[in-house]
């Protein structure tokens, strides 16, 4: 197993224990014999917002890394999730967000594929490449705002 599938082994079994964890990162590098950028590199891409996390950080002499497991369910879920886009969204970091939300039962199977098709780079071939990210984080909100919107009428009824 390499470094960062360790550092993330840990962080995950850390994470078990109560959904949140508090690192501070060179006690952990120095723990596992690795360099602090070895830590900040498997965080910013492993517990990022659309694998479910939230991480916060504090600098400084006492600073520490506090991530923690998004623990929402439905509507809220798919809420952070389109607060968390932004004005732009690539193929994979798209492709993320669907998956978790399906994973985490925010999302229907057949929602989640239709999601997936439409925010493909393949469905958005005819928008200028310049553009294409911002085309499909809109229509990706739009499909979870619909989402949420169906859910939430579900529950009324």
């Amino acid at each position: 197993m390499n470094i960062s599938n360790n550092i993330a082994a840990i962080i995950l079994e850390m994470l078990e224990r109560d959904g949140m964890t508090e690192i501070q990162r060179n006690v952990l590098a120095q723990t596992l014999g690795c360099v602090p950028s070895q830590i900040n590199y498997v965080i910013a891409s492993r517990f990022t917002p659309e694998h479910g996390y939230i991480v916060e950080s504090r600098r400084g002499g006492g600073g520490y890394i506090r991530i923690s497991r998004i623990k929402l369910g439905g509507s809220a879920l798919l809420m952070h999730a389109v607060n968390s886009i932004g004005s732009a969204i690539d193929e994979r970091s798209c492709r993320a967000h669907i998956l978790n939300l399906h994973d985490s039962n925010a999302l229907q199977p057949q929602a989640a594929r239709l999601m997936l098709a439409a925010t493909a780079d393949g469905a958005l071939r005819e928008v200028p490449p310049a553009s294409r990210d911002a085309v499909r984080a809109a229509v990706f909100k739009n499909m979870l705002l619909c989402a949420v919107n169906q859910q939430q009428t579900q529950t009324e009824v």
